[in-house]
């Protein structure tokens, strides 16, 4: 399987399939599974009930792309049609209302969507066109398209043709190109669109003059990406170590977490980052309050550890103040704060280690993010 990480959700393509823009081709298909908090009807299950153990949504078998924003979700079906469902009050499910809906509803009727990506109330797309699109919030230009006007429906951002992954934040958007290079746009309080300053912006900007990106992640306040040489970088808030600088500080630029090349995959959560190395060992930082760096603790780490000694970890993603991950056995689990279930152990019992989830595997896509409480992932296979 080839991966390519964006902000709150995971795209599974086939081996050797390009992660430009293109139809879905030869794509493991899955059932979408969902636990966690569902008081906005994010779960997809039809109801605003909380579930602590994972329950399918529907029968579809096509799900493939899927994010998850604060309390709402985003799919894209192998049939290239997007699908969302949640809390809308900002237009952020892009239905061109502000209706909260408790079961997945089409955008539109078009067949051109390829990947998305969702924030705390605000969403992005790419278009199999490699166009850019944004919608939801944007109170700190976040959705892109130079305003600060709410977006209820899809609006184009640019003109470029040439976008290849997205990532969505706290108030703040990242996308990549086809040649490596990184823009950033919406709020900058805190240093996190990496311009080295902290002045807003509402169209994508490029942040610095690499040309090497890989990975790409946005959490609340702070940007961590991976380089195609497997260097790590990180900028923005560092309140709790969240930027594995070894300190506190704050920094508007990228700077390198440590001088390993051998990081493979990073993904941000509300304060804390989780990321995979090319060895296949996992390793957290930040924030540990409730135990969301598999530490066996809740102590702040402010520079990279290693989470327990598997070296079998496949994908990770962090959520609010809990981390999930699967493993190349297929196995799933969960980790951190669970008082509404999103570790999906059936209990709302905090984990500070790795927990397995049930006893199903052919976990691969996962989806879940920095102001979210409910997770999302796809079974590419039945048991």
């Amino acid at each position: 399987l080839d991966w390519q990480q964006y902000s709150g959700k995971w795209n599974l393509q086939t081996q050797g399939q390009a992660l430009g823009a293109g139809t879905w081709t030869g794509i493991a298909t899955g059932e979408l599974w969902t636990w966690g908090l569902g008081s906005s009807g994010q779960l997809g299950h039809g109801n605003t009930t909380t579930y602590s153990s994972p329950v399918q949504v529907g029968a579809l078998t096509t799900w493939a792309e899927i994010a998850v924003g604060g309390q709402f979700s985003l799919s894209v079906t192998t049939e290239n049609e997007l699908w969302v469902w949640g809390y809308n009050a900002q237009g952020n499910l892009g239905t061109n209302n502000t209706t909260v809906y408790s079961s997945p509803v089409q955008v539109g009727a078009l067949t051109t969507w390829l990947k998305v990506a969702a924030g705390g109330y605000h969403s992005l797309a790419i278009k199999t066109d490699g166009t850019l699109w944004g919608w939801g919030y944007n109170n700190s230009g976040q959705v892109g398209d130079g305003t600060t006007t709410i977006r209820s429906s899809p609006v184009q951002i640019g003109a470029l043709t040439t976008w290849l992954s997205i990532s969505a934040g706290s108030y703040m958007s990242l996308a990549l190109t086809t040649d490596g290079k990184l823009y950033a746009w919406g709020i900058n309080t805190n240093g996190q669109l990496g311009n080295g300053d902290t002045t807003n912006r509402s169209s994508p900007t490029q942040v610095g003059a690499l040309t090497t990106w890989d990975k790409i992640s946005a959490g609340k306040g702070f940007t961590s990406a991976t380089t195609t040489d497997g260097k790590l970088y990180a900028w923005g808030l560092n309140t709790n170590g969240q930027l594995g600088q070894g300190n506190t500080t704050n920094y508007s630029s990228p700077v390198q977490v440590g001088t390993l090349t051998t990081w493979s995959k990073v993904t941000t959560g509300n304060y804390h980052s989780v990321a995979i190395k090319t060895d296949g060992t996992l390793w957290g930082w930040g924030r540990n309050t409730n135990g969301e760096l598999g530490q066996g603790n809740t102590t702040n780490y402010s520079s990279p550890v290693q989470v327990g000694a598997l070296t079998t970890w496949l994908e990770t993603i962090a959520g609010q103040y809990h981390t999930v991950a699967t493993t190349t056995a297929g196995t799933l689990y969960g980790w951190g704060r669970n008082n509404l279930g999103q570790l999906g152990n059936g209990d709302t019992t905090n984990r500070s280690s790795p927990t397995q989830v049930g006893a199903l595997t052919a976990w691969s896509v996962l989806a879940s993010g920095y102001a979210a409480q409910h997770v999302m992932a796809v079974r590419t296979e039945a048991t």
